[in-house]
């Protein structure tokens, strides 16, 4: 089976939701999967969830707890590339047939990675594996790479009226 490029950007909620949701049925059909996440780390529901199927999904954070915004310090960078090279090990060792680089975007916006590293990336993925890219603020580079792409747009969203994220629906 071929695989191709998928990235799922835009400012609305369900980018990883949708990624989480495409690993499932991955697992369903017998695939291995390998979710990434990047500028992220901690506990999140997704984590305790996928621990069920620690046998078909690995999942591996690539950030430090505290790092949201602004500018990255160098343990923060060192932590994304670190990341991106060992992931890129993974993806080309024929182990895994879906590899989910959440929060990519992201880490490219805030410069923990730059747009070229992670061109670099797409362009030694072996042909079989399923590539998704997820984060808002996708690069238009990445977007032209991609295969598939996907914008989450928020219409309306109760953030906006003080409701915060709530464990088990965004947390």
């Amino acid at each position: 089976m071929k695989g191709y490029v998928q990235v799922y950007t835009g400012n609305g909620k369900g980018k990883t939701t949708a990624a989480l949701g495409l690993a499932l049925r991955a697992v369903g059909a017998g695939l291995k999967v390998y979710i990434a996440q990047f500028a992220k780390s901690g506990e999140y529901s997704e984590i305790s969830a996928l621990e069920k199927y620690h046998e078909s999904i690995t999942i591996q954070q690539y950030g430090r707890i505290g790092f949201i915004s602004g500018d990255p310090d160098d343990d923060d960078i060192r932590a994304a590339r670190e990341g991106l090279n060992e992931v890129k090990e993974v993806m080309c060792s024929g182990k895994y047939d879906v590899v989910i680089l959440d929060e990519a975007n992201i880490a490219t916006r805030y410069r923990l990675l730059s747009v070229d590293e992670l061109l670099a990336f797409i362009e030694v993925k072996p042909e079989h594996v399923e590539l998704v890219i997820t984060g808002r603020d996708a690069d238009t580079r990445i977007i032209e790479r991609a295969d598939l792409v996907t914008e989450m747009k928020e219409v309306k969203h109760y953030y906006q009226k003080g409701v915060e994220a709530r464990v088990g629906i965004e947390k």
